[in-house]
């Protein structure tokens, strides 16, 4: 992939936000389209190799419109400052993890997992961590999760940022969850309110075709925490 192009248009575009700048430079916008959606078909065909349920997919079903909606908020940019693919067997909008990849000038990275979910689910997911405590922290404390994901404990923070290198977990609850036991020995996994893991990567990371085997091993050591969620989250879907 031509990650310098898709930086260098998302770098101007943070700087010309507006509709007029952005029709003169249309064909720029276009071919750093174009080189972002080839990055996307190399990644689905190297993530099908490990995770077979994304063989269904397109490029056209993991990537976002690059227009703005600005109804609802204050910022009324028109266009985005980049580009974004969620690579998810059930869809953009699903409930069930799946691996996502960002490119934005200085702030580029891979994420895996499931965010924003119900209640519901969630007791659900933290009745199953519980009930099968050791293969849950097989999942997260292993060398390889840790080594991009910094998980072997929780920070007292209740909430992450995307702006944190690496991380598991953006939201928190502050204490233990109601119902659940407040002395139990890894009640910070608990308190997570979803269970996103995220790597941050170099604007240089995707440039060539080398950093496909690099997001494979990021994806791969976050797997195993996916698939063990997924199995709760797949029966509410």
């Amino acid at each position: 992939m031509d990650s310098k192009l898709i930086i260098n248009f998302l770098k101007a575009v943070a700087a010309n936000n507006n509709r007029p700048w952005f029709q003169e430079h249309k064909a720029e916008y276009e071919a750093a389209r174009a080189e972002f959606e080839r990055g996307v078909e190399q990644a689905l065909q190297r993530i099908v190799t490990f995770d077979a349920s994304i063989g269904n997919l397109r490029v056209k079903d993991c990537t976002y419109r690059f227009y703005r909606d600005t109804r609802f908020s204050a910022d009324k940019s028109p266009y985005k400052n980049h580009f974004g693919a969620y690579i998810n067997a059930k869809g953009k909008k699903a409930l069930r993890g799946g691996y996502y990849i960002h490119l934005e000038p200085d702030h580029c990275l891979l994420a895996v997992g499931n965010y924003w979910l119900p209640t519901n689910i969630l007791t659900s997911c933290r009745n199953e961590l519980m009930a099968n405590e050791q293969e849950w922290l097989r999942c997260v404390e292993s060398k390889e999760f840790k080594k991009y994901f910094t998980a072997t404990k929780i920070t007292d923070s209740w909430e992450e940022s995307w702006d944190s290198p690496q991380g598991f977990g953006l939201t928190k609850l502050k204490t233990c969850p109601a119902g659940f036991p407040r002395d139990y020995e890894h009640v910070e996994y608990l308190r997570l309110k979803d269970y996103c893991a995220w790597h941050h990567v170099g604007e240089d990371f995707f440039e060539g075709d080398q950093w496909l085997d690099e997001m494979e091993r990021i994806f791969c050591a976050a797997k195993p925490m996916m698939d063990f969620m997924n199995a709760v989250i797949d029966d509410y879907e």
